[in-house]
């Protein structure tokens, strides 16, 4: 069942489908190569891609590695500023952003979000806490950015329990 802050919008979200998808199945070759299990997308308002990142939390040591927050910053680097919200921009990802992401999506002016696997099914799966989000679908339509979610869902999940099955590991901060 797919999730939206606005009155859905079909041709909007076949789009998102499409493209989603198509992170999901290029995603196994970034695991492959030491990835985590989530890629992000950028594209601009005229359906050009801007940035393309997977999550590089374990292969570069760093924490705020998530594939969001990577494609946020090559995005940047692309169009040159900090400030996206010029651009109309818009963020696809094979999960639902966590909580560091959801904060990094807000305030660099992305316009429109859409994700695959919801976060309560990623937390299942892998183990990965995805933080505390009160109400976010509503405080982002707050601020003018549409969101659309649990896209192409089954293939999602699917990578997901391969990446887990195959022994990788998933970034947890010890408690």
């Amino acid at each position: 069942m797919t999730v939206c802050n606005e009155q859905i919008n079909l041709e909007k979200l076949k789009k998102a489908e499409q493209i989603i998808l198509e992170l999901q199945a290029e995603l196994k070759n970034y695991i492959a190569a030491g990835s985590g299990p989530f890629l992000a997308a950028i594209y601009d308002e005229n359906d050009h891609l801007i940035a393309k990142t997977a999550n590089s939390v374990v292969s570069e040591n760093c924490s705020h590695n998530h594939a969001e927050m990577n494609a946020i910053k090559a995005a940047e680097k692309v169009l040159d500023t900090y400030d996206l919200s010029a651009h109309n921009l818009k963020l696809y990802v094979t999960a639902e952003p966590c909580i560091m992401c959801l904060g990094g999506i807000m305030w660099s002016g992305i316009k429109e979000v859409y994700y695959g696997v919801f976060s309560k099914r990623v937390e299942e799966i892998t183990g990965f806490d995805e933080g505390f989000k009160p109400d976010w679908l509503n405080e982002f339509a707050r601020r003018g950015i549409k969101v659309y979610g649990e896209i192409a869902t089954e293939a999602g999940e699917k990578v997901l329990h391969e990446y887990v099955a195959a022994g990788r590991k998933v970034y947890k901060p010890e408690r």
